[in-house]
């Protein structure tokens, strides 16, 4: 333990040495006792007096505040002119110019506060040193060199600390008053030492409070700096991010189908149907080469755009006709079924004008009847247990058409017949290909179709394919562009092309294997080729316009004039037909008691292979 003060005293003569002192040092015993007294210490051979230490905090706030204003300005000027001539016997100049301008200002104000808390601690430490010599028992001559060291230390602390001797000869030394009084100061004393660490510690505390406080303004400057950062630039950043949080899967089809095919492949790219090989060419080249060939790949991506149009139709066609087979059952009118085909078909298209929609109208022909019924309004036919019905229905995503037909039965004796025309139908998709004859087609399409049989209630037929009813070539917003695929053998030379799209469908027939007009018209479609007709009757000038302006080229059913509002349009429509700008397609039937199926796929002649766009887990 260390003493920065020292004054030893022989237990004889501790009496009369304060005796001596305090007559001395009257005045300031006082201060002596308040500041020294705390720290003498008696012990059985002296006293001792501890350091006294003075401990002074000084605690310094700082605030600096920081205000930045930005302001962005950002004009946007739009000048749009259009102009529009119109020549007929007069000429009509009209200029609209039109000016926008948009003006955006931005200000951003940004206040940093900066708090900066200094603590100083200043630590005084005061030593008293008492140096005496030994003073003996019985008075010896080592008396008066005591008495000289005291007069040189009372001289040394001030002449004032000799005026209080008298007032301390009243108290007595070593009392229990004394000590009590010592172990009082002693306890503040240390209480004093103890809030002067504490003090320290409070300023240490503060200061930390006071840096996180600091260090968390700062982090949100930060982000507030990046939020206005990202909204000034379009916050491509932040959204992403939310999206890979967001992360969800595929949505599936409600039932019943609601959802558009382009919500449910968002990305754009649609299912690719089955991809096949080209036959091989009759003078031996294998037409897989095409598949391998880097010019072919180059022209058939370059046509990406067209196929995916195809694409997306074809599986708006697989999902309807899906949910077609779900609820088609006896009992239902004919009307009820297609308009329940067709409102699915137009949600799940997307119905947007000419640019998606119906290709041509919902077909359920019965029986006897092979193509183009559909019912016309107050038609009260209702399907049996025992009909036959095909469904032939198309989509189109501009203009590019799925042309695809099944047949439905409810009674297990016609499965034979369905079988033939499948069998048939895929004969003919697997012949067709990039320079086939069509009449090679048609040859391999009878053949199959003719090596089967059904038996019709205790009575074998031989399925026979409807000659005058053939597959064909497909244009942009034209069902049939020209070319015709027989399904029997003496057809047309003709070779299909590379880059040609083709609806390859077959008929087959318990009856005479032909067709003929019959029953009500309810098709319709404009003539593709006809030019400028004049029109007299205002009402079929109207008719026109209606028809250019909601199907163009494709073809419509008189239920869908009705649904546009139309009305008393008969004598109108008669007119266009008979001008040869719209063509009438009435009912194609066989002879009546006789049974007829129908299948068909829309097949693309890729460079680089044969898609059958419109496959599909069904048929």
């Amino acid at each position: 333990m260390n003493h920065l003060g020292l004054f030893y005293i022989n237990k004889t003569f501790r009496v009369l040495f304060l005796s001596v002192f305090k007559s001395v040092c009257v005045k300031e015993w006082n201060v002596i006792c308040s500041g020294f007294t705390s720290g003498w210490k008696e012990t059985g051979s002296g006293c001792y007096w501890t350091p006294h230490t003075h401990t002074h905090t000084h605690t310094h706030t700082h605030t600096h505040t920081h205000t930045h204003t930005h302001t962005h300005t950002h004009t946007h000027t739009h000048t749009h002119t259009h102009t529009h001539t119109h020549t007929h016997t007069h000429t009509h100049t009209h200029t609209h110019t039109h000016t926008h301008t948009h003006t955006h200002t931005h200000t951003h104000t940004h206040t940093h506060t900066h708090t900066h808390t200094h603590t100083h601690t200043h630590t005084h430490t005061h030593t008293l040193s008492l140096s005496t010599a030994s003073l003996s028992e019985a008075g010896t001559p080592a008396q008066p060199a005591v008495m000289a060291d005291e007069a040189a230390e009372q001289e040394q602390l001030g002449p004032d600390r000799a005026l209080n001797g008298a007032d301390e000869d009243r108290e007595e030394v070593g009392t229990a008053e004394e000590a009590a009084k010592k172990k009082r100061r002693r306890k503040k004393k240390s209480n004093k030492a103890v809030a002067a660490a504490g003090g320290d510690s409070e300023a240490d505390v503060v200061v930390v409070e006071v840096t996180k406080q600091l260090q968390n303004q700062t982090m949100e400057e930060k982000d507030e700096d990046g939020d206005e950062d990202g909204d000034e630039g379009e916050n491509s950043a932040g959204k992403k991010k939310k999206k890979k949080k967001k992360k969800k899967g595929p949505k599936c089809q409600s039932d019943p189908p609601s959802i558009p095919i382009c919500d449910l492949f968002p990305d754009g790219v649609f299912p690719v149907g089955q991809e096949c090989e080209y036959p091989a060419a009759q003078d031996g080249r294998n037409a897989a080469s095409r598949s391998t060939s880097e010019e072919k790949r180059v022209l058939d991506k370059a046509n990406e755009e067209m196929w995916n149009d195809f694409r997306q139709a074809a599986e708006a066609h697989r999902q309807v006709r899906q949910h077609v087979r779900g609820f088609m059952k006896p009992g239902m009118t004919m009307i009820e079924i297609c308009e329940r085909l067709e409102d699915a078909s137009r949600k799940l298209i997307k119905e947007n004008g000419l640019n998606a929609g119906l290709a041509f109208p919902t077909g359920c022909s019965l029986n006897h009847c092979a193509a183009h019924y559909t019912p016309n309004a107050g038609d009260a036919t209702v399907l049996q247990y025992d009909d036959v019905c095909k469904i032939d229905f198309g989509t189109h995503i501009n203009g590019r058409i799925i042309d695809c037909a099944f047949t439905v039965t409810f009674n297990p004796k016609y499965d034979k017949l369905l079988e033939a025309v499948r069998d048939a139908t895929n004969t003919g998709i697997r012949n067709a290909g990039i320079d086939v004859r069509l009449c090679d087609v048609g040859e391999a399409i009878q053949e199959v179709m003719e090596s089967y049989e059904v038996e019709l209630d205790g009575k074998t037929y031989q399925v026979k394919p409807i000659r005058n009813l053939n597959g064909h070539s497909i244009g942009q917003y034209r069902i049939h562009a020209g070319k015709t695929v027989p399904i029997v053998k003496g057809g047309e030379a003709t070779k299909m092309e590379e880059g040609e799209v083709y609806a390859i469908e077959t008929f087959g027939s318990t009856g005479k294997g032909v067709v003929h007009d019959d029953m009500d018209c309810s098709h319709y479609m404009k003539n593709f080729d006809i030019g400028h007709v004049p029109i007299r009757l205002p009402r079929a000038k109207h008719l026109l316009n209606v028809i250019n302006e909601r199907f163009g080229t494709l073809a419509f059913c008189r239920r869908w004039l009705d649904r546009l509002g139309e009305s008393k349009y008969l004598m109108a429509l008669k007119n266009l037909c008979d001008l040869g700008i719209v063509d009438p397609y009435p009912p194609l039937c066989d002879s009546r008691g006789s049974f007829t199926a129908q299948f068909e796929h829309t097949v693309l002649l890729r460079p680089t292979c044969k898609e059958v766009v419109s496959r599909g887990d069904d048929y």
